[in-house]
């Protein structure tokens, strides 16, 4: 079970988490995120909260339903997006891409401490998979380009397993133990 921590650069935030798959699904847990996808990557249950706000979501079908406050919502959307690494390890592995494969995604998008929402449409592919020898054998490091279709802006990040190595923003500044692969 990876444990270990994120530092959030423009906030100086430090995220906790742990994470690990289960019998249906897997779950990544941090101060303030507890995401539980199913057996496909899709979120089966979300939780969010900051000091004012919760919010609380999961897939119903094709939608993904989500509580703010006392109001309900719902959009056709894939997966939901936050700060959290946990929401780039959800989508990659729910789109099951093979290298030099990309797919276009409605998403919700969830910003900030007001926990607010919108539906975005991002292309995501998987750019290349290269593998690091390690003392525990063969570790393969996928580099993934996210592009906002709205906005044209372009990310990468590097994904090993379930734990997210590098992506901007964010830096991971302790790994406890390997990642599921």
């Amino acid at each position: 079970m990876p444990r270990g921590s994120y530092l959030h650069l423009s906030s100086g935030v430090t995220e906790e988490f742990q994470c690990a798959p289960g019998p249906a699904g897997w779950r990544y847990v941090a101060p303030g995120v507890d995401l539980t996808v199913d057996s496909r990557w899709r979120p089966a249950r979300l939780q969010l909260t900051t000091s004012s706000w919760t919010l609380r979501g999961g897939a119903a079908g094709r939608e993904l339903l989500w509580v703010r406050g006392d109001r309900e919502h719902s959009a056709e959307a894939l997966a939901f997006l936050g700060d959290s690494p946990a929401f780039l390890v959800a989508v990659a592995r729910s789109l099951s891409l093979t290298p030099g494969d990309s797919a276009t995604v409605p998403l919700v998008q969830v910003t900030g401490d007001s926990l607010a929402t919108r539906t975005v449409t991002q292309r995501w592919a998987l750019v290349s998979v290269e593998t690091h020898p390690t003392d525990l054998g063969p570790l393969p490091v996928e580099a993934w380009q996210t592009t906002d279709l709205e906005t044209a802006e372009t990310t990468e990040f590097h994904l090993a397993g379930d734990v997210v190595l590098t992506a901007p923003g964010l830096e991971l500044t302790r790994l406890d133990s390997p990642p599921n692969l």
